[in-house]
């Protein structure tokens, strides 16, 4: 008891002094020795201590990530919101944006468009942006291109069409399957296959990619609500508070 008694005032001192009061250089290897033991035996004995400081650091990282991801939205938000290119849907005249970038194979995108579109249902003031993002490998990237050949020779219509079916796709993106399922949904099929590997599809993939990048923006699905950057899959509930915190 006495020991440890000496160990907390020890270290409560030393945490308490001013940083010039202590200098564990000017000790001597004796006295550096008797510290380090004092310290680890009050440390042992108070373990809460390391997952407090350890919580306390990991809160600052998340605040300062959220600060940073503000900026980072703030700095391209006219390549998020305004691009040219990316779909829109929901209510284009919604006072909130959602931006979700998706990619077709992703398991927690599937699981996320169903979400997405109650939320939609849900709230009639919610715009919608789309931005194709294929980064699970060549199948993701036929899949992105198919989605977005539809949208340039079909417009918006084929594309929300196309977008819907390949969230429950589950074969290889082939050009004879994607031509299947093109003519299945009324679309040009022989016109969209041809436009897959175009330069101007090539270039709505590239500019996104390119967004990503400076967004930080790793995997997917990831959002932007508002003014936050959402990174990974939420569930219903949670976009709907992020949407209601948004408006306040």
């Amino acid at each position: 008891m006495k020991r440890l008694l000496a160990s907390t005032s020890l270290c409560l001192a030393v945490f308490s002094a001013p940083v010039a009061a202590f200098d564990i250089t000017a000790m001597s290897d004796a006295e550096r020795a008797a510290f380090q033991e004092e310290l680890r035996a009050y440390l042992m004995a108070n373990p809460q201590v390391i997952l407090d400081s350890v919580n306390q650091m990991e809160a600052q990282q998340a605040e300062q990530q959220a600060q940073d991801d503000l900026s980072l939205v703030a700095t391209n938000a006219e390549a998020l919101f305004e691009d040219g290119f990316s779909w829109i849907g929901g209510n284009p005249e919604g006072d909130l944006t959602v931006v979700e970038f998706l990619d077709y194979r992703c398991g927690y995108c599937r699981k996320a468009h169903e979400e997405v579109a109650q939320l939609l249902e849900a709230d009639g003031n919610i715009r919608l942006i789309i931005k194709e993002f294929p980064i699970l490998g060549e199948a993701s990237a036929i899949s992105s291109r198919f989605a977005i050949a539809a949208k340039q020779i079909g417009g918006n219509e084929a594309y929300k069409a196309v977008h819907d079916a390949m969230m429950s796709f589950g074969g290889e993106p082939s050009a004879a399957a994607l031509g299947r399922l093109a003519e299945g949904l009324g679309l040009n099929a022989k016109a969209i296959v041809a436009r897959m590997d175009s330069q101007e599809v090539e270039k709505e993939i590239s500019e996104t990619r390119a967004l990503a990048q400076r967004l930080q923006i790793r995997g997917t699905p990831t959002f932007v609500m508002g003014g936050q950057l959402v990174r990974g899959y939420v569930p219903l509930d949670a976009m709907q508070q992020i949407v209601k915190e948004e408006r306040n």
